[in-house]
């Protein structure tokens, strides 16, 4: 089969290697129908997840067909059309049974890191992929929702959502901003109004974006190159800061630009995948009460999440921008990582 591989820090390739097998009961064998790109896959080309080693297939987001499973799985047969969940879940760990998932203690991978595909193991930007922990791991693909806006719940939808809005501790009426309006970003955008935040702001360099960001529910918008983008924002509170500030970007500046606009007592949820190390000011944040979270997606509420698309209670469609055959995966790559020329969201990969 074709696949797309990791050939080291900048370096990838769209190559021949050999078709998955099933290796334990529990896998099942997907063939890939619908994929995508993830601002994480640009974040490990630039060498900034070591864990990722060359020759490994990348991609962690995919709706696909079951080919064939292992004798373990119960929940899914050959034809069925899946979501995979960028994280995997053996369902019977300590961590599992808490729901979170991204720190499962399964054999595959590495135990206590869920997230495997596209890092520990072969992921999804190939023809076909195992998936281990098969009953566990995938959902249905209803009639009633495309693959294309399925892919969006395997990792951006749930990211956002969990990492941001319920981590961020979202309350009805809280003012929200959430710096980077990638896609990301726009999933914490899209998902903040299912707890009744009263503003949500967009913050970007990207003028484009910041606009682009009120078609997933920002009420304002704040250009981050401007001189007075602080003030911007503070006149959008009541002097004191924002509820919550979203950091969706994974670099020190953005980090910080969260700390200095949140209010006291306030939240900082951490989304972004970042590649170096990150200073806190704690000699001026400790008197504040704030709280900072951070995390990996653990995908537990895929299942709700997918009810809100059938019932189109969410802009699935306004992520969607570009859309590839996956044998053009290098061109589309090339596409979404110069997002700023070409106002790539995400970049959908059909087989």
């Amino acid at each position: 089969m074709k696949a797309l591989v990791y050939e080291g820090p900048g370096q990838k390739s769209w190559k021949d290697v050999p078709d998955p097998q099933i290796r334990d009961p529990r896998d099942a064998i997907v063939k890939i129908d619908t994929t995508t790109i993830c601002g994480t896959d640009l974040h490990i080309l630039k060498g900034d997840v070591p864990a990722v080693t060359p020759g490994r297939i990348l991609g962690h987001e995919g709706v696909g067909t079951v080919t064939e499973t292992g004798s373990g799985v119960n929940a899914f047969k050959t034809g069925d059309k899946v979501i995979l969940s960028c994280v995997s879940a053996d369902g019977s760990c300590s961590f599992c049974k808490d729901g979170l998932y991204s720190h499962c203690t399964g054999e595959e991978g590495q135990s206590g890191i869920g997230w495997i595909f596209g890092h520990l193991i072969d992921g999804t930007q190939a023809e076909y992929v195992r998936v281990p922990y098969a009953d566990t791991s995938m959902y249905r693909l209803p009639e009633n929702v495309s693959q294309e806006h399925g892919v969006l719940l395997s990792d951006i939808f749930p990211t956002g959502f969990e990492m941001g809005v319920q981590y961020g501790q979202v309350q009805p009426g809280d003012v929200v901003a959430v710096i980077g309006a990638g896609p990301v970003g726009l999933a914490v955008i899209a998902t903040s109004g299912l707890y009744g935040a009263a503003k949500i702001i967009a913050v970007d360099l990207d003028a484009n974006r910041v606009e682009q960001a009120r078609k997933f529910g920002a009420t304002h918008g704040v250009n981050s190159g401007d001189k007075n983008w602080r003030e911007q924002i503070m006149d959008l509170t009541d002097g004191w800061g924002v509820d919550v500030a979203v950091e969706a970007v994974g670099i020190p500046a953005t980090f910080e630009m969260c700390t200095s606009i949140v209010r006291p007592g306030g939240n900082v949820a951490n989304v972004g995948v970042h590649g170096t190390p990150v200073s806190l000011e704690l000699d001026r944040l400790w008197i504040e009460n704030i709280n900072i979270s951070m995390g990996l997606v653990n995908t537990n509420t895929l299942s709700m999440l997918l009810k809100l698309i059938a019932e189109g209670k969410l802009p699935a469609e306004e992520f969607i921008s570009h859309r590839y055959s996956l044998a053009d995966i290098l061109t589309a790559y090339d596409t979404f990582s110069r997002a700023a020329e070409t106002n790539a969201l995400k970049v959908i990969l059909q087989a």
